[in-house]
């Protein structure tokens, strides 16, 4: 999967790959999806989520330029895959989800595989986690309409916001950096990805 899906694509950073390489992925699917786990496409993980294909979780990592001392705020924690990609490479990572179901099952997730640097909360993600800020980091795992204002105000000076950004059929994977003299936005490119549902997304 590593060598194929995403070495391939052109993604370099070596704590990024080394984290794809040890995360086992099929833990983080139903039983009946684990045959494909590691294929090159988004699965569905109930709730009408899905947990995204291997390529762009390392892309969206490799963007965000996480550093081993980073504290990482994580919008939509979904499956939970992502967060432990994370977990790898940084010093704590914050993920928010909405749907109560997800956030019981990938918190015990969590525990039993042993994240103990993954704060969890039940919440409206696109307000970000104010108590905890500024971020490092920030990762919006679903499409929001516009950029949260939220997320950009939690951003530590020097952070970087990694986005989503479009309609619900398609999107433009945006970069924010923040430094001293404002925000600086680079487009990566086109993605797909379920709706960022809330109060700073869409609002259903």
């Amino acid at each position: 999967m590593v060598r194929r899906q995403i070495e391939a694509r052109g993604v370099t950073d070596p704590y990024v790959l080394a984290a794809m390489l040890k995360v086992p992925r099929h833990l983080f699917v139903g039983d009946a999806l684990r045959d494909q786990a590691y294929g090159d496409f988004p699965l569905p993980i109930g709730e009408q989520q899905t947990i995204s294909q291997p390529y762009i979780v390392a892309e969206m990592t490799q963007a965000l330029q996480p550093g081993k001392d980073d504290r990482i705020l994580e919008i939509g924690t979904g499956s939970g895959y992502q967060a432990a990609i994370l977990a790898e490479i940084v010093f704590r990572v914050y993920t928010i989800e909405k749907i109560y179901p997800l956030y019981i099952k990938t918190r015990k997730l969590f525990d039993k595989l042993q994240y103990h640097n993954i704060v969890t909360k039940y919440s409206d993600g696109t307000s970000g986690w104010k108590d905890e800020s500024p971020f490092d980091g920030i990762i919006v795992t679903a499409g929001s309409p516009s950029i949260p204002t939220p997320l950009v105000r939690q951003l530590a000076v020097g952070g970087r916001l990694v986005i989503p950004v479009g309609d619900q059929y398609s999107q433009e994977l945006i970069k924010l950096y923040k430094d001293e003299n404002g925000i600086h936005k680079t487009n990566l490119g086109g993605c797909r990805f379920v709706k960022l549902v809330g109060e700073y997304g869409w609002r259903s």
